[in-house]
Parts: structure tokens; C-alpha cells; sequence
């Protein structure tokens, strides 16, 4: 019997003997694992599946099963002991005239999570009064675990919504409402749906993506077998612990060089360029607009700092903020999501011409994916992501528009970013053509 298979077995005795009232049981690990985590979650047979890595690699869990879940978290406070996180994310635009397919939010609270910080390893459960709930969990559990093999599907078309032409419009119509003054700023999207000639496993795209994208938060979810929602977003959205709270302004992109002059060259232009600054700033303000009312100190780094990922670089300031005695984390998740970052400036207006223009229901992207507790919560922002549905991946990306964009220039940006993510299945995908 492996060393992990015995901590289960153990964990198990240590559930049936547990008293009424005890919510949560530990088990430290005390070999590390001989399996990743991803393959570990796909070949587990227990739904709901959330993934999470921190975007500093220190933490990574796994969580399986549900003891409760919430569509709205905040009765989540309520249950929760103080050990305990409840996993899951916030739609951008669920239960909404457009999207009521999908859930305005998910969370749940886990049967099973096997942790890791740093270098410790352990296996959690969490118990309610029917404990037999996670015991049966708890003896599902698959202990051969395979590696995740390299994806092998092949793409055999690709189709945009909204097709380029649609795009210049849609760019047109926000650049002549800035000039009417209905708005500053609004960020389009664009849905590219890809046909494979077969299945993708999500968990493949993710471990994929989590070994060659890096300094980013990488998610999964997954309802079902079928249904999975994944990303490796370089974007917080919030971490609090206690009444301290971080947060960024990460907006402004250009693409990165083939060699090092030219990606020096660009950075050079990303940090100097006036639209790409004051996109920035726009951002930057709106923060410290949603932070003041909850906060009675707010921060904002001086200089903006250059992110450089796989694929872009992009501009980012960080802001810290001194929160109110018993302000939460839903609290704020309303104030925060959507940022100017996903939707624009003023939220209202820009949010309503998304909903009336944009061609397509946005769904969990440029939502928000983590965790709550009473002591901390951190949530990252879901772009970079991917919805992947049997034989297809819907890939997402959006460019903020601001006076100074050329549609030709945004629809490119929108390529640089979905190639986070499109270039691990295809190295040379026909993105220009729509088929």
C-alpha cells in the first residue's frame, strides 16, 4: 500500500471515530506524493472538481465533493468554521436577461482537499452531521493514478464571435460613444470556438498550460465529466488577510519579441505609450473608487511595473488597502468584480453596452474564480480561460478600448492573448480565418 493510500485508510478510522461537532480532520502527509495534482483531480470520480495554484506557486489544492454549495456565498460565513474555505467563482453575467443558462455564482464547501504550501503536503475532509457523505467520498477515491498524457487533438475549425468586420463595428460604435461622452472605456471580448477531431481532456489543457505559463493563478472547475471551466490568468482580482488587502490595476498588453532587443524594444513602448498609461490609470482609479467605502487607508504603487508573460507583457501597478473592521470577501467581490480591467469605465454604462452589443454571452469568463474563509479569501480574475465542452474549446479574450485603439491593433492583442492557451493545442492555428 502506498504512503498515501495508508493516509487515507488512517484518515478514513479517523472520520468513523470522530465525535458529533468535530468539522474537519487533517491528515500531514509525510512523503510528498508520487503523482501531480492535476492527474490526481481527473482521476478522481467525484464532482464538483475545483483546481487552484496561487500565482506564486506556494499553494496548491485540489477539492473534490460537497458537503453544501452555494449560489450565493455570503450564508457561506455562516457554516464555515474557522479552518475551513469554501471553493468556486463568480459568473460575469449569469442569471442575467442575457446569460440565464449560467450561474450568477458557484461555491462549495469540499468533502476532500489535498493541499500543499510550500513543501508540506496534507489530506483534509470536512464532516457535517452525516458524515457517511464524505466517508463515501472518501472510499471512491482512485489511487492509480496515470500521468496525463500530451494533448493529441487536432484542430478542424475555428470560428469567431464576433467575426472581424463585426469587430471594427462594435470598436467603431464604443470609440463614437467616448466621444459622445457616454463612457471612457469599454472592453470587448471575443469567443473563438474550436472544433477538435477529438475530445480534449480539460485537466491535459490546464497541466499543459500550468508547466509553460507561468507567474499566473491556474483554475479548473468542473460540474461534470463534460462540462469543465479552466484558466492561467496572470490577474488578481483580490487577496485579504484579516483587514489587509491587495489588489493590482493590470491593464495596457503588447506582444512579446522574437528575440530579446525586440522584446526590450516593446516593453520600452508598452511603458512609455500614453493610451496603454491611461488605460492603466483608468483602472487604477476605479479601484480606489470600489476600495473607499470599505477601507480607510488606500495605497497605490508609484511606478507601473512590466509583467512579462509567454505570449504579452503587460503594464501593472499594485494597491494595498487597510479594510474596515468586518468587511468580508463577498463584500468584496461586489465592490471589485467586474473591474475596469474586464468591462470599463463607469461600470454601469459600459456594462450595458457589453450586454446589448457584444454578440455572445460571456458566461464564467472575466468572472472570478477562488476561495473564502473568515480569515483570508483570494480570487484571481478568469481571463486567459477556456470552457471545454466534449469535442470543444471555447477560447476567450478581450482588449479595452479607449480613445487611440485601432480595431486592426485590438483584434491582433485579442490573438497574443488567446495564444496563452490556443498555441498548447495548435503551434500554428489559422486564427485570421474564421471557418
Amino acid at each position: 500500500m502506498s504512503d498515501f493510500h495508508q493516509a487515507v485508510s488512517e484518515l478514513i478510522e479517523r472520520a468513523k471515530e470522530a465525535q458529533q461537532g468535530v468539522n474537519r480532520l487533517v491528515q500531514v502527509l509525510e512523503k510528498k506524493p508520487d503523482f501531480a495534482f492535476v492527474d490526481w483531480l481527473d482521476a478522481q470520480p467525484v464532482f464538483p472538481k475545483f483546481y487552484w495554484q496561487s500565482r506564486d506557486t506556494r499553494e496548491e489544492v485540489v477539492a473534490l465533493g460537497q458537503l453544501h454549495t452555494f449560489v450565493d456565498p455570503a450564508p457561506a460565513y455562516t457554516i464555515l468554521a474557522d479552518d475551513q474555505r469554501v471553493w468556486g467563482g463568480r459568473s460575469f453575467d449569469g442569471q442575467t436577461d442575457k446569460n440565464r443558462r449560467c450561474m450568477s455564482s458557484f461555491f462549495f464547501l469540499p468533502q476532500i482537499e489535498l493541499i500543499r504550501f510550500d513543501d508540506q503536503w496534507s489530506l483534509a475532509i470536512n464532516l457535517n452531521s452525516e458524515k457517511q457523505r464524505t466517508l463515501a467520498s472518501l472510499s471512491k477515491l482512485q489511487f492509480d493514478v496515470a500521468p496525463l498524457r500530451a494533448i493529441s487533438s487536432h484542430i478542424e475549425s475555428i470560428q469567431h464571435i464576433p467575426e472581424q468586420h463585426q469587430w471594427s463595428d462594435l470598436v467603431n460604435k464604443v470609440l463614437q460613444g467616448i466621444e459622445n461622452e457616454q463612457f471612457k472605456k469599454v472592453v470587448l471580448a471575443r469567443k473563438t470556438t474550436l472544433t477538435l477531431d477529438k475530445p480534449l481532456c480539460a485537466a491535459q489543457l490546464l497541466k499543459s498550460s500550468y508547466l509553460q505559463n507561468h507567474h499566473s493563478f491556474h483554475f479548473l472547475l468542473a460540474f461534470d465529466k463534460k462540462h469543465c471551466f479552466i484558466g492561467s490568468t496572470p490577474e488578481r482580482l483580490y487577496a485579504r488577510q484579516g483587514q489587509e488587502l491587495n489588489t493590482e490595476a493590470l491593464a495596457g498588453t503588447i506582444g512579446r519579441g522574437q528575440n530579446a532587443a525586440q522584446d526590450m524594444a516593446l516593453a520600452n513602448w508598452l511603458a512609455s505609450d500614453s493610451k496603454n498609461l491611461n488605460e492603466n490609470q483608468y483602472v487604477v482609479d476605479d479601484i480606489i473608487d470600489r476600495l473607499s467605502p470599505h477601507s480607510d487607508q488606500v495605497s497605490v504603487e508609484q511606478d507601473t511595473r512590466l509583467v512579462r508573460l509567454r505570449k504579452v507583457q503587460h503594464l501593472k501597478r499594485n494597491i494595498r488597502a487597510h479594510l474596515h473592521k468586518g468587511t468580508n470577501g463577498v463584500q468584496l467581490l461586489e465592490a471589485l468584480q467586474p473591474t475596469a480591467a474586464v468591462a470599463g469605465l463607469p461600470r454601469k454604462a459600459s456594462m450595458a453596452f457589453i450586454q446589448q452589443h457584444e454578440p455572445f454571452a460571456r458566461g464564467w469568463y472575466a468572472g472570478s474564480m477562488g476561495f473564502i474563509s473568515h480569515q483570508r479569501a483570494e480570487f484571481c480574475v478568469a481571463i486567459r480561460s477556456a470552457l471545454v465542452v466534449d469535442d470543444q474549446v471555447q477560447l476567450f479574450a478581450g482588449a479595452g478600448i479607449v480613445p487611440g485603439s485601432i480595431a486592426e491593433h485590438e483584434w491582433q492583442e485579442l490573438d497574443k492573448k488567446m495564444s496563452t492557451l490556443l498555441s498548447l493545442i495548435s503551434d500554428h492555428p489559422s486564427l485570421g480565418v474564421a471557418s
